[in-house]
């Protein structure tokens, strides 16, 4: 080696793959629900694809535990079925941007089902006022999943009922949506009784993922029928 020149850099080893077992421990955390089940089922559906020992055991790299992460975040905060969490992930690879790292953010996400709000949280956050959430409760449009604490959909559900009154519409107006909800849930849990019934994890798994298609599709069909609507009132 001549006089002056720099010494060569050691080459950096790759980050070491990880099992299915290390990688649930990695998830396990941020996502309690989360079973070696589920990550096999995300691997048949597409959304994930690890590496193979000779042997057939899994590995997986960080990218692979990354999509995992945005995959689970896209369905727990946002209901995305795995139809669109595909498409956007194909999106993003296909236009990857400046940071590579996978993250799934809404600005107005719920709180994750295993972080429950208080009373006071949930009326701050909304901005319901105690009686308007009392009506709301009396209505069956919102109910506590635990004595005095409300999860991610009591959330959603009274933000639209504190949106709407803004627009003069009270809680007694909202009933309809209750009975429409209630009739939706009886037809869709018709479509699902049979995959419920199976005991494996992946049947149930496969029951999930039809109940977020399901949900998604019925919400499309509403807001279409309603721009629809409006559309004839506005006289366009």
């Amino acid at each position: 080696m001549s006089l002056g020149s720099a010494p060569s850099s050691p080459p950096q080893p790759s980050a070491p793959l990880m099992s299915i077992g290390e990688v649930l421990a990695q998830l396990r955390p941020e996502f309690p629900d989360t079973t070696i089940s589920k990550l096999r089922f995300l691997e048949a559906e597409g959304l994930v694809e690890p590496q193979r020992t000779p042997a057939g055991y899994r590995k997986y790299s960080r990218d692979d535990v990354a999509r995992l992460r945005f995959v689970l975040t896209a369905q727990r905060d946002q209901y995305l079925p795995l139809r669109v969490i595909r498409d956007q992930l194909a999106e993003r690879e296909s236009s990857p941007p400046a940071r590579p790292t996978l993250v799934a953010v809404r600005a107005d996400a719920p709180p994750p089902a295993e972080s429950r709000l208080t009373r006071a949280e949930l009326l701050e956050r909304s901005g319901l006022d105690e009686a308007t959430l009392l009506e709301v409760e009396r209505l069956g449009l919102v109910g506590p999943v635990a004595p005095g604490r409300y999860d991610g959909e009591a959330l959603a559900v009274a933000q639209a009922v504190a949106g709407l009154a803004r627009y003069g519409l009270e809680p007694r107006h909202l009933r309809a949506y209750r009975a429409s909800a209630d009739r939706e849930v009886g037809l869709f849990a018709q479509l699902l009784a049979p995959m419920m019934r199976q005991s494996d994890p992946a049947g149930r798994a496969r029951a999930a993922e039809t109940a977020r298609e399901l949900a998604g599709l019925s919400q499309q069909l509403h807001a279409a029928l309603l721009r629809a609507g409006l559309r004839e009132t506005l006289g366009r």
